[in-house]
């Protein structure tokens, strides 16, 4: 008898089909209309093969959110640095980074505020960073955005509104320095053009000639 996936199902009664998909941690999430148990592991039988080679896929990618059962690291400009623990005395958490490995030193061991620690520093750097570049491709490019922003998301890189806002999630800081530029090229182009047809690619590549090799290996990555 083959052993089912453990999975999360969330059930939806507007939906038509069954989907599939991956959280960041790579835990299977199945979402469907009301539907039998039978059904749900007659497809998950099915499916088997596919949900293990998505699975490792996933395992395999870079930036992944910390397992604090195993070796830690941490990414930052496209590359991994060792992270280590201290507990001390102070009642102060604190990260450090020296260039050459991340230091956490505590005093109470709590994951989700360490994790609090690793997404301030992110945004920190993001903050210290990305608008510099941001303005020198604005002005290379001739466009305007409104407004610069940083935030942790889940799914986006980054994005652009309506109203040419730029949003850029805090996590590019893992990425390597030209994915990044790729990234702010990107969503500087949805300022003229709101759509992913043939004019919006040609004006990412008139200023990032080798963007599809930065695609290739944001790929690599996750949020």
């Amino acid at each position: 008898m083959s052993l089912l996936p453990h999975y999360t199902h969330i059930i939806n009664p507007k939906l038509k089909h069954i989907y599939l998909s991956f959280d960041n941690e790579g835990n299977l999430v199945i979402k469907s209309p009301k539907v039998t148990q039978q059904k749900i592991e007659q497809l998950l039988l099915k499916k088997s093969s596919w949900i293990n080679n998505a699975r490792e896929k996933i395992q395999q990618k870079k930036g992944k959110p910390l397992d604090f059962s195993s070796d830690l690291e941490l990414y930052y400009m496209g590359k991994v640095y060792s992270l280590t623990l201290v507990q001390h005395s102070k009642k102060r958490t604190h990260l450090d980074f020296d260039g050459e490995e991340f230091t956490l030193f505590y005093h109470t061991y709590d994951e989700g505020l360490f994790q609090t620690h690793f997404d301030k520093f992110y945004k920190i750097e993001a903050q210290k960073h990305i608008p510099s570049h941001v303005a020198f491709w604005a002005e290379k490019m001739c466009l305007s955005p409104t407004n610069v922003r940083f935030r942790k998301t889940k799914r986006q890189w980054g994005s652009c509104s309506g109203k040419n806002a730029l949003s850029f999630n805090t996590m590019m800081m893992k990425l390597p320095h030209d994915v990044i530029q790729y990234i702010i090229i990107h969503e500087l182009a949805h300022i003229k053009y709101k759509h992913h047809q043939k004019d919006f690619w040609q004006l990412v590549e008139q200023y990032l000639p080798d963007y599809r090799k930065q695609v290739a290996e944001l790929k690599n990555y996750m949020t």
